[in-house]
């Protein structure tokens, strides 16, 4: 029996992403910020502010008792407003956040594949995202087909080809 499962991201599942962007930015479990501290941040709230509008796309994993324990989304950014991981207009960017008692368990990488499926057939070329170096993610996105693009202070932007 499968101890967690996967389903698409509906406009009803902002709440689950909210919790999910403080769990990405929270990936240092000594370097925790108050969820208030993280949400007050105008780049994190764009992640999340209007869900789900049009280009958005994302996956949420559930537990067997139906709790969320993970999500990952991609949304399209333009030049004016960009994202952490923004490379160009069109390009969508994607986060992942997976609850701290499911990590390292598979669910990440269920999660980051389950989106590139769907980025695939939104019809996009690439898709990136942005990791803050020393976060242990950093490996996942790599056998996942990420490579760095730009290492900009503390933060590298990924980017996966996905013809």
């Amino acid at each position: 029996m499968a101890v967690y499962s996967i389903r698409d991201a509906a406009a009803p599942d902002v709440r689950i992403l909210t919790d999910m962007v403080v769990e990405a930015a929270n990936w240092n479990a000594s370097a925790l910020r108050p969820r208030v501290e993280v949400l007050a941040d105008p780049r994190h709230r764009q992640y999340i502010r209007g869900w789900r509008r049009p280009g958005d796309a994302g996956s949420v994993a559930i537990d067997r008792d139906g709790s969320p324990i993970g999500a990952c989304w991609f949304r399209l950014f333009s030049a004016d407003d960009p994202g952490f991981g923004f490379v160009a207009a069109g390009v969508p960017e994607l986060v992942l956040g997976v609850s701290p008692l499911w990590r390292a368990q598979g669910v990440g990488r269920a999660l980051l594949r389950a989106v590139v499926v769907q980025a695939r057939a939104a019809g996009h070329q690439r898709i990136a995202l942005s990791v803050e170096r020393g976060n242990h993610a950093v490996s996942l996105y790599r056998t996942e087909g990420f490579t760095t693009l730009q290492a900009a202070g503390v933060r590298d932007t990924m980017v996966r080809n996905l013809r």
